[in-house]
């Protein structure tokens, strides 16, 4: 029954990614198709084309967010934003959500000091142990001063699948180490538990950040071929030791006078 088990396991392989693809397109399809609630019912799609066609929401709705973004680019709109947001922070439960979804939204998405700025190689929580930081910001402040590092970095590292929680860092400049890979492949790597990992285009470093750990055994095995080396040439044709200061007994000696 093995050949069962590998082709289920097989046929699952192929159809579960492409259900989990269709459903999920079909939830952003209805999510988006309510966008066009907002619309006076005569001025709905179904109304004047007389049949209902799923995914128009998304039009609309990417009209009303490039909309949304010429105005709050502009001064009116940044302080008609700004007054909707001090008005959000009044109410208690919403100003929590709000304010954790626009902060991860900004540090994700956002251009300035308040996003990831570059992805780092971390050697976390221990010695030997390698995980992925985020780079926030190099801000020096009271805390940063207090480490003694010449340099530090702020240093975000995240957890999996969960990439919104994680550890803050302070790390010394010279402890960290960037990645070539950009900021989305990071990401991606870190949210499937490193079952994602972005290609790495050839003609890099291929070195490693502590070549000793690679040449270890190298450096072993010349050192075994050293010392039997050695004792080789400390070893007579018929295996007797000629090494300095090494006399045969007398009972050697009288053996081969005879």
């Amino acid at each position: 029954m093995g050949f069962v088990k590998r082709y289920m396991i097989a046929g699952l392989l192929v159809w579960l990614p492409l259900g989990v693809t269709v459903a999920a397109l079909i939830f952003l399809i209805n999510l988006f198709d309510r966008s066009l609630l907002l619309l006076p019912a005569s001025l709905r799609p179904e109304q004047w084309l007389g049949v209902d066609i799923p995914g128009l929401g998304i039009i609309l709705s990417l009209v009303l967010i490039f909309f949304t973004g010429m105005l709050v680019a502009n001064f009116f709109g940044r302080y008609l934003f700004g007054w909707w947001e001090k008005l959000l922070s009044r109410i208690p439960l919403v100003r929590s959500i709000y304010t954790a979804v626009k902060q991860i939204s900004e540090a994700l998405f956002g251009e300035g000091a308040q996003t990831f700025q570059k992805a780092y190689l971390i050697e976390y929580p221990r010695k030997g142990l390698w995980t992925i930081g985020f780079q926030t910001s190099k801000t020096v402040g009271e805390a940063q001063i207090k480490t003694g590092f010449g340099e530090v970095v702020n240093v975000f590292v995240p957890t999996t699948p969960n990439p919104t929680s994680g550890f803050f860092l302070i790390v010394d400049r010279q402890e960290v180490h960037e990645l070539d890979m950009t900021i989305d492949e990071a990401l991606k790597m870190v949210i499937s538990g490193g079952v994602v990992v972005p290609p790495w285009p050839e003609g890099g470093l291929q070195q490693p950040i502590h070549p000793e750990n690679e040449t270890r055994e190298h450096m072993q095995q010349q050192f075994e071929q050293i010392g039997q080396s050695l004792s080789q040439e400390h070893m007579g044709p018929s295996g007797r030791s000629d090494a300095p200061g090494t006399e045969p007994d007398n009972e050697t000696k009288k053996e081969s006078d005879r």
